[in-house]
């Protein structure tokens, strides 16, 4: 299938700043399920902004502003084609081992509620089946609804609440697995839902568990399926921190006020 990406993130200030960095995860990189056929990550300078690849194998871009400025932006456009995979990445780069992604974070640390959670699972033999099993329950104590919870909100608080984001599927999700001794990671990306006029106001994320014989598999818990060809696989993480599509640090007292705006469309020629 081929999709088009157009994603556009713009922070407005309630008075002029001197200087801002943002580190953006905002670009995928070819496995087996997927293939880049064009991709531009812009930010407000006229220069490319600076590239490179971190310790987890994500592509990072770079800006830094540095002067007085009201606003920023940063557009991505992108186009690729995905294959049907079932939930399977084959092919990706793998800088570090599966046993990296057994630690927890602040973002992901276990509580009772998600040790419970975990061990419901765990009559189950086959690791493929407990991790379906699993993404099942985490979508039935977590109701969707944006709004609800923000960037710093932990797996714990989510389910404690039991509401929140595909962001906090994520996060519970990998906090259970990780209990299970199973490797998990947060990922983020986009997905083209069937909509194509309907932009978004954040891109989409769910996770990774490494199963041995198959390598690794996403499980999409906000929408109980494994991701499919609909799916833009863009950067992974320990959690959310790691993988954001946008980190950075600013200088100066101004109120911040962010628009985002995503819309993911499947190519008119596309059978």
């Amino acid at each position: 299938m081929r999709l088009a990406v157009t994603h556009r993130t713009v922070y407005r200030y309630t008075e002029p700043i001197r200087y801002a960095i943002q580190t953006l995860r905002l670009e995928p990189r070819p496995y087996e399920g997927l293939t880049v056929l064009n991709w531009r990550v812009a930010g407000d300078g006229v220069r490319s902004l600076p590239r490179f690849v971190d310790g987890l194998g994500n592509v990072v871009h770079c800006q830094t502003i540095d002067r007085l400025h009201r606003e920023a932006a940063i557009t991505v456009t992108g186009e690729v084609e995905t294959r049907r995979g079932d939930g399977i990445v084959i092919g990706t780069v793998e800088p570090l081992p599966p046993s990296f992604f057994l630690r927890a974070t602040p973002l992901t640390m276990p509580d009772a509620a998600i040790a419970a959670l975990a061990r419901e699972g765990t009559d189950r033999r086959d690791r493929i089946e407990r991790l379906h099993a699993l993404m099942h329950r985490v979508r039935e104590r977590l109701d969707y609804r944006p709004g609800a919870t923000d960037s710093t909100t932990t797996a714990a608080a989510a389910l404690a609440q039991g509401y929140g984001v595909c962001q906090d599927h994520a996060h519970v999700f990998c906090a259970a697995a990780r209990l299970l001794d199973i490797p998990a990671r947060y990922v983020s990306g986009y997905l083209w839902t069937g909509a194509d006029d309907r932009p978004y106001d954040a891109s989409h994320a769910w996770a990774e568990a490494f199963v041995p014989g198959l390598g690794w598999v996403g499980f999409d818990a906000a929408n109980r399926i494994c991701p499919t060809e609909n799916y833009i696989r863009v950067a992974v993480g320990l959690d959310y921190g790691a993988a954001a599509p946008v980190r950075g640090l600013r200088r100066g007292p101004a109120e911040e006020s962010l628009r985002v705006e995503v819309q993911v469309r499947r190519h008119g020629g596309d059978q």
